[in-house]
């Protein structure tokens, strides 16, 4: 049976280097996202890594929260956070379902590069806002492949064949439209990447 950590593992200490082709996007989300931080946020970033983002903002924030289902790559990350001395880090090998996160506990959740990877989004969704405080924000940023439809579906090929994880083919106007319908009021929606269709949306729970 195919696991997708089992990929996440084997490309970990990897992962920084094969980022860095995309490098000026990782820039721009997280200057994006700094806008939307105060010094008493507590802030769970979904899908960590190795902390490419989680790192570069937690100087803004008192606690960032990360959680990967990699154990390699939370072992980069924290490894990353002793030598930069950042100490308001806290990453764990679980999921978002883990019952120590408690129920309107965080100020803002992070989901970059995840919710196409999932095999039940609306289930991770609706914990999201379950654990937001009122007027929390939710940050993504997702290569929305529907709109993608040749790219789509190479990359489905190579997840039948267990190549890469399997992968979701979003549409931006079926996201916003779950936002919505998901009590959430859309901040700001900006393409990051048009070739692939890469979005970068900031929603805050009513």
């Amino acid at each position: 049976m195919y696991r997708p950590e089992k990929f996440w593992n084997r490309i970990a200490n990897k992962f920084d280097k094969l980022e860095q082709k995309d490098k000026p996007t990782y820039t721009n989300i997280i200057k994006r996202t700094k806008r939307y931080l105060n010094d008493s946020d507590i802030v769970l970033d979904l899908g960590c890594g190795t902390g490419l983002i989680s790192l570069e903002i937690a100087g803004n924030v008192r606690m960032v929260h990360g959680v990967d289902i990699s154990t390699k790559m939370i072992e980069v990350s924290n490894r990353k956070a002793i030598e930069r001395k950042i100490q308001n880090i806290e990453n764990v090998c679980s999921t978002i379902f883990d019952n120590r996160y408690k129920i309107g506990s965080f100020d803002i959740i992070f989901a970059f590069y995840i919710l196409h990877l999932l095999d039940e989004p609306q289930m991770v969704l609706n914990r999201i806002f379950e654990l937001l405080k009122p007027n929390g924000f939710f940050i993504s940023a997702i290569p929305c492949l529907g709109e993608k439809p040749i790219l789509y579906n190479i990359l489905s090929i190579c997840g039948k064949i267990g190549v890469i994880p399997k992968v979701r083919p979003f549409k931006i106007s079926e996201l916003i439209n779950i936002y919505k319908t998901g009590n959430y009021n859309i901040v700001e929606t900006e393409c990051l990447n048009q070739k692939l269709s890469q979005y970068y949306i900031v929603a805050k729970k009513l």
